[in-house]
């Protein structure tokens, strides 16, 4: 019953997309019709969720900060479509975990490394969770970069304005295993690069990482 509604919503989202957002798609071939990998995209707002998910042509789950959705029952819900609730004071094993599981049985897990929107339009660092995820699971990492979602949502904003939004996907990158002795610098930075393979797929300079622009 969830994959029927699933897809139904998959199908609405890129439909409300198309229609107000002028959604477009751009890489889906990069994206691997099978198996487990990790989908690491920059996060401006709360469209990036429904947009990014209907962007991909594969069931995914999502992890997302515990505190997004407080109601139990939507929680339960959206739980069971693939939100995985993730405490992001700390790095939370239980949720890495759930992902971990995901992964191993070949479904895609979705990620967004900043771990909160951006204020300001800029990209921001990636945390070390990312990291933890691509070291323990040993999967490829698809970037993706979400445009458009800052000026149609941002934070603060009280109701969406029409602009054009798409979703583009790079190459899939590999990580080899970590020699570091410090586990926490190398989870680091490993979210040091996925950002920047995030912030390339966008065509934005790794110094700047500005997705204010159109």
């Amino acid at each position: 019953m969830s994959g029927v509604i699933y897809w139904g919503l998959w199908l609405l989202f890129r439909l409300l997309g198309k229609v107000f957002f002028r959604f477009r798609t751009e890489g889906e071939q990069f994206f691997p019709k099978d198996g487990g990998v990790i989908v690491a995209a920059n996060h401006a707002s709360y469209l990036d969720i429904p947009l990014l998910g209907c962007a991909i042509r594969r069931r995914v789950v999502f992890l997302g900060r515990a505190s997004l959705f407080p109601n139990r029952i939507l929680s339960w819900i959206l739980q069971r479509l693939g939100w995985i609730p993730l405490k992001t004071h700390r790095l939370d094993r239980k949720a890495f975990g759930v992902a971990l599981d995901h992964l191993k049985a070949g479904t895609p897990v979705v990620i967004f490394p900043e771990g909160t929107r951006t204020e300001d339009g800029h990209l921001q660092q990636g945390r070390p969770g990312i990291g933890f995820l691509v070291e323990e699971s040993e999967c490829q990492v698809i970037p993706a970069f979400i445009s458009g979602t800052f000026k149609v949502l941002p934070i603060r904003a009280k109701r969406p304005r029409l602009f054009p939004v798409s979703v583009s996907f790079g190459k899939s990158i590999d990580f080899p295993k970590n020699d570091v002795t410090n586990k926490k610098l190398g989870y680091e930075n490993i979210g040091r690069s996925v950002m920047d393979h995030v912030a390339q797929v966008g065509g934005i300079s790794p110094l700047r990482h500005d997705v204010s622009r159109p």
